[in-house]
C-alpha cells in the first residue's frame, strides 16, 4: 500500500527537548487496518512519539501526517481535526478522580458539545457494555474500580466517539497476567470488529504478540528494526532479540555498561 493511503505517515521526525534529542529521524507508515505497536526501553521515546503525532509536543523537524493532515506546524484548528479521529488509552488510564465512570467515558463528547448529558450517558453505557462492564459500574467513581476495571473503563472512553485511530499507551502496565491478557483480547477484538487502525507503545512483550499485525523497535531514538510480528521472534537483530527475550546480557547492556 502506498503512502499516500496511510492513515499515519511519520518522516524524518526529529523531537527533542533543550539540547537533546529524543527522536533522531524517525521514519514510520501505519496504514488501514493495521495494528502496530512499538517497543523499546523505558526512556527509548516511545511515548514522545504518541504525543508529537497528536501534536502535543512540537517537533523539531519531520513530518508527521494523519489522513494527509500536517501535524507539525500545523494550526490549532489542524491539531483538533486530527486529535477528532484517535481515540487514547493512557497509561494508567489517566480517569478524572472527581468524575463518575460515565462521565469519564464521554468526558470529550460533552466538553465538545456533540451530546445532551442524558444521550451521552446512554453513550457511555454502551462503551462500557461493549468492554463488559454493566451499568452498575457508571455511577461508581475510579477510586473504587480495580486497576483492570480502570483499563476497561479507559478503553470504554478511547473508542466512545467511534473513532477511526486508536492510540494505546502501555496497556497493560500495572496488571497481573490474567488481567493484562483480558485487556489484550478487549484491544485485539475492539481493533477487529471495529476495523479499526491502532498504534500502540508497549515493553509487555506478552501483549506486543497478542496485539500487534507489525512491530517496530525504537531504539536510543531510532527504529533499529520493523516487521511482522511473527518475525519478531527471529528479526536476526540482536538488539531486538535480546529485548524480546528479556536477556540480561546482549549489546543493549552492553551500552549502558559502556556510557557508564
Amino acid at each position: 500500500m502506498s503512502e499516500a493511503l496511510a492513515r499515519i505517515a511519520v518522516r524524518g521526525l526529529w523531537v527533542g527537548f533543550g539540547s537533546k534529542p529524543v527522536l533522531r529521524g524517525i521514519d514510520l507508515v501505519l496504514h488501514e487496518g493495521e495494528s502496530l505497536v512499538v517497543i523499546g526501553a523505558s526512556g527509548a521515546g516511545k511515548s514522545v512519539l504518541l504525543k508529537t503525532i497528536l501534536g502535543l509536543i512540537e517537533a523539531w523537524e519531520g513530518s508527521v501526517r494523519v489522513d494527509g493532515i500536517e501535524v507539525v506546524g500545523a494550526s490549532s484548528a489542524a491539531r483538533e481535526q486530527v486529535r477528532e479521529k484517535i481515540g487514547m488509552l493512557f497509561q494508567g488510564a489517566a480517569l478524572f478522580d472527581s468524575l463518575p465512570v460515565w462521565e469519564n467515558v464521554v468526558f470529550g463528547l460533552l466538553a465538545r458539545g456533540r451530546l445532551a448529558r442524558g444521550e451521552a450517558r446512554e453513550a457511555a453505557l454502551a462503551a462500557l457494555a461493549e468492554v463488559g462492564l454493566g451499568g452498575e459500574v457508571a455511577d461508581r467513581y475510579p477510586a473504587e474500580l480495580s486497576g483492570g476495571m480502570r483499563k476497561r473503563v479507559g478503553l470504554a472512553r478511547a473508542i466512545a466517539a467511534d473513532p477511526e485511530i486508536l492510540f494505546f499507551d502501555e496497556p497493560t502496565s500495572g496488571l497481573d497476567p490474567i488481567r493484562a491478557d483480558a485487556i489484550n483480547q478487549l484491544i485485539r477484538r475492539t481493533v477487529r470488529g471495529r476495523g479499526r487502525t491502532a498504534l500502540s507503545i508497549s515493553h509487555d512483550m506478552a501483549s506486543v504478540r497478542k496485539i500487534a499485525d507489525r512491530v517496530a523497535m525504537l531504539y536510543e531514538g531510532r527504529i533499529i528494526w520493523e516487521g511482522p510480528v511473527e518475525r519478531m521472534e527471529h528479526s536476526g537483530n540482536p538488539y531486538v532479540d535480546q529485548f524480546v527475550h528479556g536477556r540480561a546480557e546482549g549489546p543493549m547492556t552492553a551500552s549502558v555498561a559502556g556510557a557508564g
